[in-house]
Formats: C-alpha cells, structure tokens, sequence
C-alpha cells in the first residue's frame, strides 16, 4: 500500500539531521518495556533510538527516505563503537577537530548502501552528523543571517540563563518581543519560506491558517511557560548547539541501556503501511508528525489499519504541526483517545512549535 506523501516528497536528501521531537514525552507516552514490540518512523534516528532505553522486545524503524535511515544506521555504529563523548562530537553537540577519525571507527559496520551514502559526503561528517540536514540548515541561517538583526550574543544568553516563570515572562515582554522579533520571525517562519528552506513545499497541502502567526505563538510558550536553560531544542536553534542541554538520546544516563538493546532494532526502506502487512501486531507506535502530510481521508485509512493490526492496549502517539489530526467518532469502537494524559505530556512538550500532541490506545 503506497503512502501519500510518497508521492509528492522528495526523500533522497537528508531532510532532518536531528528528531525535532521531544523523545521525553514520546517515552512517557509509549511506556516501551520488556515484553512490548514498537514501530517508528526512523527520521535521523534519535527518538527512534531512546525506545530502546525501555528494554522492549523489538523495534521496527521504517522510513521512506534512504537518507534518513542512513542517519539512523551511523548512529547505531557509533553507539557501539564510540564511546559517549565521542558519540556527541560526531553528532555535533560538543567541537572536535577530527570527526573523520571518528566515522572511520564506525563505517566498517555501515551497509553498503548507507556506507556509499557517507563515504561520498565526507564533508558532512566533517561538519556533524546532527548538523546537515535541510531543517537544521534553515534554522541556521535564522541563527546567522537574521536573529543578529534582532537580539544580541548578550541578550540570547540572558534568555537562555535560568530563571524564575515570572521573570522569564517580564524577560520576554520587555526585552525580547520587541517588533523586530515579530516581524523577522513572522517573515522567516511563514509558508512561503519555510517550505523554500525548511520543510517541503508538500508538507503544507492541508495546512490552513496563517504558519508564523501559530510558531510565534508556540514560541513563546516555550521561552516563557517552560525553561529555556533546559531546553535543548532551543539550545541548538539560538547556538547552534546543544550546549550541554542533551534530548533523550544523548544523554550520559541513557547511552548504555541503548547500547545493550540495539541488537532489538530493525530498519527498513518502507511505508508505515507495508510494516504493518508485513511485520503482524506492535504495542507501541511512534508516528511522528507523518498525519500532517495526510488528507483527512487518507489519515484515517491508515489509522484503521494501525488499529486492526495492533494489540489490544496498544498505544499511538504522534505529534499535530498546523494540520489537526486526531481519532475521528466513527474510530471510538477501536480507538480511544488518552486526551488527559496527551494534554499533560504537550504541556511539557520542549519541541515547542508543535501544536498538539495526541496519545491514543487500541480498545
């Protein structure tokens, strides 16, 4: 069965050198454990990488894109052949001088099709891995080309400085929402220009309302509601690194229990649908933000196939970007919505330009 989106993406770049999701409440979500099967779509492979901590049976990465399950194999390399530092300098979130050493410790355990893949981008890895693809580009040139228009090195470091609610919230309205942080972001974050050097212009097929006007409203919840310090999303997006903030993946106390449990993941070049035919009943579905792409018709298609392939219990979570997506009525047989325990996750939710998160479980 073909997947919509496949049919108007390009997947032969690398689209997203980091999960742009927050792999915290994913796994509070999904609750991975012995005994329990996931599916999840791979992206660079970071969020699909922090189930493993749970010790689950088996997890299946599937993606459309040969790029982004390249990403996904070069970490699973390193996470057996490097060491936790090294881990983070090949990735990118702390410098190194010789990132190619690094890759070279790793490559002897790549496929042929992801070893051809990086051997012929040299360049990349020299810059880390987690740096290269097209969404992280673009927040790139917002860090570059126009946040210097706006705030000063000394004021970013100020908001990225730890500090009580109320201060954060003065913090934002006297000194950073200022009408040049309006009218910058609105112009970097619309439709138009995220489609041209962020996402795919096909992404926004059913997306209905103004785009920045929904991410400026989201940011600020994130730099006023939750903790910037604490933030590693908004670590990288204003300095380019993770500056000791760590997602899931990347944190010291979850390398090793990934480590001993990769021998459970698989990956493979293919649709959500055709796992489903293929791989038989998952407890745990982490679906990313795929619906988003979806026409109402096709997203509940697939729905009732996840639904009548999956285990009683068995649990969907997956993020809503601009398009709303979540279990339509004539689902309420099979499929319930878990919509206290979604609201209480999304209000931790640290990948701040998502506007819902939905958790639903299989009746």
């Amino acid at each position: 069965m073909p997947s919509e989106v496949s049919q108007r993406a390009d997947f032969s770049a690398i689209r997203y050198a980091q999960c742009w999701e927050d792999a915290d409440i994913l796994f509070a979500a999904l609750e991975p454990a012995p005994g329990k099967r996931c599916l999840s779509i791979a992206s660079a492979g970071d969020n699909t990488l922090a189930l493993l901590a749970g010790s689950p049976d088996y997890v299946l990465a599937v993606d459309l894109s040969p790029a982004q399950l390249a990403c996904l194999e070069l970490r699973v390399a390193a996470y057996r052949d490097l060491q936790h530092l090294e881990l983070l300098q090949l990735i990118g979130s702390v410098p190194c001088q010789d990132r190619a050493r690094l890759y070279s410790r790793c490559r002897q355990r790549l496929s042929l099709g992801a070893l051809d893949f990086w051997d012929a981008r040299s360049t990349l890895v020299d810059k880390g891995i987690g740096t290269v693809g097209k969404f992280e580009q673009y927040f790139r040139i917002f860090r570059m080309r126009v946040l210097p228009l706006v705030h000063s090195r000394t004021r970013i470091a100020r908001l990225l400085k730890a500090k009580p609610k109320v201060q954060r919230i003065a913090f934002y309205e006297r000194e950073w929402n200022n009408w040049r942080w309006q009218a910058f972001f609105r112009l970097f974050f619309s439709r138009r220009l995220m489609g041209a050097l962020g996402r795919s212009p096909a992404f926004f097929q059913y997306v209905e309302g103004n785009v920045a006007t929904r991410i400026l409203d989201r940011t600020r919840f994130a730099l006023t509601e939750l903790e910037p310090a604490e933030n590693p999303y908004m670590q990288w997006i204003l300095n380019g690194t993770h500056n000791g903030v760590l997602p899931f993946a990347l944190r010291e106390e979850n390398f090793e229990p990934i480590r001993r449990n990769l021998d459970k993941l698989e990956w493979r070049c293919s649709s959500i649908e055709d796992a489903l035919n293929q791989d038989g009943s998952f407890d745990c579905f982490n679906l990313s933000d795929i619906f988003e792409y979806m026409s109402q018709e096709s997203y509940e298609q697939l729905l009732r196939c996840i639904s009548e392939r999956s285990k009683s219990g068995a649990r969907l979570a997956y993020w809503n970007m601009l398009a709303p997506r979540s279990r339509p009525d004539s689902m309420d047989r099979v499929l319930e919505p878990l919509r206290e325990l979604s609201r209480a996750l999304f209000a931790q939710d640290k990948a701040f330009f998502y506007s819902a998160f939905i958790v639903e479980r299989v009746r």
